[in-house]
């Protein structure tokens, strides 16, 4: 029988080490099992991964469980006085460093996992604080190359056509262009140059990202979706592959497995529970059901 225990829900702001506030809420239990850190996709807002953090504490007997806003997400707004004009590197380099140390703070030296879909993925290789956790599952991880897709020109033209001409003339890209909530127009221009390359942000010499993802030694479980648009395999490979040193598993399921779509983002919807939840929770949990039965 599953753990069961009652949930207790809180809605925090913790700051980033250049003081940037960021939005989060933590769910907690009595459970002894890990702590958990759950990293958004891009320009996806927390509210998406509650049930799945609910459900972690609730019935799986995790200790705590931290969702976030990157910075120019959702909750996390900028202030009316902030300077600092933000970008994506922020977002694993300040926001993901700064969440990790949220969450220690509810149980110093407890035992930590992550969760990371999409850029949450990318995130534990940018974040300099790897070895905090003891798994890392990835959810739709990709590199963010246009070609990668499903759709190259559909992807292409939405970010190079329609969403850095908007960042360039109104400071901000909404929502309505079909890539998520609206972003700051700084963190959506440095999105797209990364993803004109093959080689996305590993192109970037300031970014040093191929030596810092060889730091990272963490276990991966990788969990990638065969009607997922950006997530292809080769999307998927071409950031997986960097993780040199990390051991890594890889996974494709398919709508086979649900009986319904999935997509880039559904992964996470409470109709899932059972077929992609329990053996991916397991897996985070070091259980001994293998994760092989979500495979499609």
């Amino acid at each position: 029988m599953q753990h069961r225990t009652a949930v207790a829900r809180e809605e925090i702001t913790f700051a980033a080490k250049d003081r940037f506030p960021l939005a989060g809420t933590l769910f907690q239990g009595d459970g002894d099992g890990p702590l958990a850190l759950i990293s958004s996709a891009a320009a996806v807002p927390r509210g998406i991964y509650a049930r799945f953090a609910e459900h972690l504490v609730a019935e799986r007997g995790f200790r705590a469980a931290l969702t976030y806003d990157y910075r120019g997400v959702a909750g996390s707004r900028i202030p009316r006085d902030w300077k600092t004009r933000p970008s994506m590197a922020d977002w694993a380099e300040k926001d993901m460093a700064a969440a990790i140390d949220r969450l220690e703070s509810v149980a110093p030296g407890h035992a930590m996992v992550g969760i990371g879909q999409s850029f949450g993925g990318q995130g534990l290789g940018l974040c300099g604080r790897a070895n905090r956790f003891d798994r890392y599952l990835m959810v739709a991880v990709m590199s963010g190359h246009w070609a990668y897709t499903a759709e190259p020109y559909k992807v292409f033209a939405s970010m190079n056509l329609v969403g850095v001409p908007l960042a360039l003339l109104t400071g901000r890209v909404p929502g309505w262009i079909g890539l998520g909530q609206t972003l700051p127009g700084t963190v959506f221009r440095q999105w797209a140059r990364w993803g004109r390359s093959p080689d996305y942000f590993f192109a970037d010499r300031k970014m040093d990202a191929a030596r810092r993802f060889a730091e990272v030694r963490t276990p991966i479980l990788s969990i990638g979706v065969e009607d997922d648009v950006w997530g292809t395999p080769k999307a998927q490979e071409a950031i997986l592959k960097a993780y040199v040193n990390a051991p890594v598993e890889r996974m494709r399921v398919s709508p086979a497995v649900t009986g319904q779509p999935i997509g880039h983002l559904g992964f996470f919807r409470p109709a899932f529970r059972d077929s992609l939840w329990k053996p991916a929770v397991d897996w985070l949990s070091d259980s001994p059901s293998s994760s092989s039965a979500i495979a499609s």
